[in-house]
């Protein structure tokens, strides 16, 4: 290798690392020069990719791109996993003699290998390696391996600095995408996960409808009183779709003031009205590719419902003090906890809206209608606020756990959630007792005891769910639940009458 070329090369190298703005194709170019200024026939860089623990070709010459694809290391792995783990060079001056040469990119299948030596280096950065260079060369006289050792190794040191920068970009793209994704899959399991908290034939239905509505683009009509989880199901069919990568816009049409609302459905035009000094977009144009969900359907305003009915059959409008129509790529889910055929019987609600809306009827029953469910949801419940509160709840007593059976949960889910929530704050012990829950849920009626003023039915209350605890720990065994609880066989013989308590239940 004359000393004219090695200059012009090294001059290459740095030219293209001071010039270049951007890392896409540096590498490439650099391996370029290496071709065309140093006669090298094939040769590869490669960085270590800390995610997958494994170098992999970056740029290379005299290599196809299926061969670059098989070009993967781990460290210590042949000849350039070595060079890797070792951060000194190699001299190979015949691979077909060297066991520890793989070739596992297949560039050299059919050549004489035992002509062809192989120099590899690291690319060093302090005491770190990040990756590799390596050349074939064709062994012979006027070849000198020292040489090109030497050679690669101060290009090696030109290009590592940025050889760290690609690789920390990478990285961060890398865990980007990854934590992105993981918030996607989470969410997605979250959904799934609360939904799925329900064994009941009511909610199996709607596993199913959610499941069957999913893949299509279909209109969905969700009912169920407050509190059933109808922004849940939205939710669920939006992210189980094709449209899960697009947005999810979430429009509460009860929460919008009648003189608002158009414009944050359709957008306006700047000078539309007082105050309108820009252009703004409106919910339909931001769900562009995505599903909008228009929750409590039923205060729509009967201004606003033959401009929805135009969206729902169309998919145009035109935003507030503007004449251009737009066009959007909407799916359409609407809920509300309003009798909807009495409101077209009164005259408040469009008929031909509503069969618009009304082509996938979800129906979500009430908690009351499902008690077979509770238990799952207050495992369920338990779990989240306890891992979100920091707190250790283990268990739920068995006194609580019947009170919130024979509850009639006005409020529904949403309101067990808050009970649960609240009585996880309070536990201090590991387990949700009945002085946990608000004072709606200890009536007289759920604690077989009548109210004689706070602490008398507090006291009454706590006494009851020891014992019963006491009897479930011991299977019924009331000798030793009442050792358990430090008194006398009798003294408790007369509490489980007081209290009415079903000793076989727990045998």
């Amino acid at each position: 290798m004359s000393e004219t070329k090695e200059l012009k090369a090294l001059y290459e190298i740095a030219r293209i690392l001071n010039e270049s703005h951007s890392l896409d194709g540096l590498f490439q170019r650099a391996m370029d020069v290496l071709s065309q200024e140093l006669g090298v026939k094939r040769g590869s860089l490669t960085i270590y990719n800390k995610q997958d623990g494994e170098l992999v070709i970056e740029a290379a010459t005299g290599l196809k791109p299926s061969e670059m694809k098989k070009g993967r290391y781990k460290p210590g792995e042949g000849v350039t996993g070595m060079v890797f783990k070792t951060g000194r060079p190699a001299i190979i001056p015949s691979v077909g003699k060297e066991p520890l040469f793989l070739d596992k990119t297949g560039a050299r299948k059919g050549l004489r290998k035992e002509e062809i030596s192989f120099i590899c280096v690291p690319i060093r950065l302090k005491n770190e390696v990040l990756g590799t260079i390596s050349v074939d060369r064709i062994f012979g006289e006027g070849v000198n391996l020292e040489e090109d050792v030497r050679v690669l190794t101060v290009v090696a040191s030109m290009i590592a600095h940025t050889v760290k920068r690609h690789q920390e970009i990478r990285e961060e793209r890398e865990k980007l995408i990854e934590e992105n994704l993981k918030l996607r899959m989470e969410l997605k399991d979250n959904l799934n996960n609360f939904l799925m908290v329900g064994k009941s034939r009511a909610m199996r239905e709607v596993f199913s409808q959610i499941q069957q509505v999913a893949s299509s683009n279909a209109t969905v009509l969700i009912r169920g009183e407050s509190g059933t989880g109808k922004g849940l199901v939205a939710k669920a069919i939006h992210y189980n779709s094709s449209r899960a990568h697009g947005p999810f816009i979430v429009v509460n049409c009860a929460a919008l003031p009648e003189a608002l609302i158009e414009s944050e459905l359709f957008g306006y035009e700047k000078g539309a009205f007082t105050g309108a000094y820009t252009q703004k977009k409106g919910k339909f144009e931001l769900a562009d590719g995505g599903t909008i969900f228009l929750d409590e359907i039923g205060d729509l305003p009967p201004s606003l419902q033959a401009k929805l009915l135009r969206v729902l059959q169309d998919r145009e409008f035109e935003r507030l003090g503007g004449d251009e129509t737009i066009r959007v790529d909407v799916r359409i889910i609407a809920a509300t906890n309003q009798d909807l055929e009495k409101k077209i019987m009164e005259g408040s609600f469009r008929e031909d809206l509503y069969y618009r809306l009304n082509v996938f009827p979800i129906y979500l029953p009430p908690l009351r209608e499902r008690k077979e469910d509770i238990p799952l949801l207050v495992d369920y419940f338990v779990e989240k606020y306890s891992r979100e509160h920091k707190k250790t709840v283990k268990r739920v007593s068995t006194p609580v756990l019947d009170v919130l059976m024979s509850y009639h949960w006005p409020g529904n889910v949403r309101e067990l959630e808050n009970v649960i929530e609240r009585a996880v704050i309070l536990s201090t012990d590991g387990v949700i007792r009945g002085y946990h829950l608000p004072p709606s849920l200890q009536t007289s009626v759920s604690s077989n005891t009548s109210f004689k003023g706070t602490l008398d039915f507090l006291v009454s209350n706590l006494e009851k769910e020891l014992i019963v605890e006491a009897l479930k720990e011991s299977k019924g065994n009331k000798s030793k639940a009442a050792r358990r609880l430090g008194t006398t066989l009798r003294i408790l013989d007369y509490k489980i009458r007081k209290y009415g308590i079903d000793v076989k239940r727990f045998k």
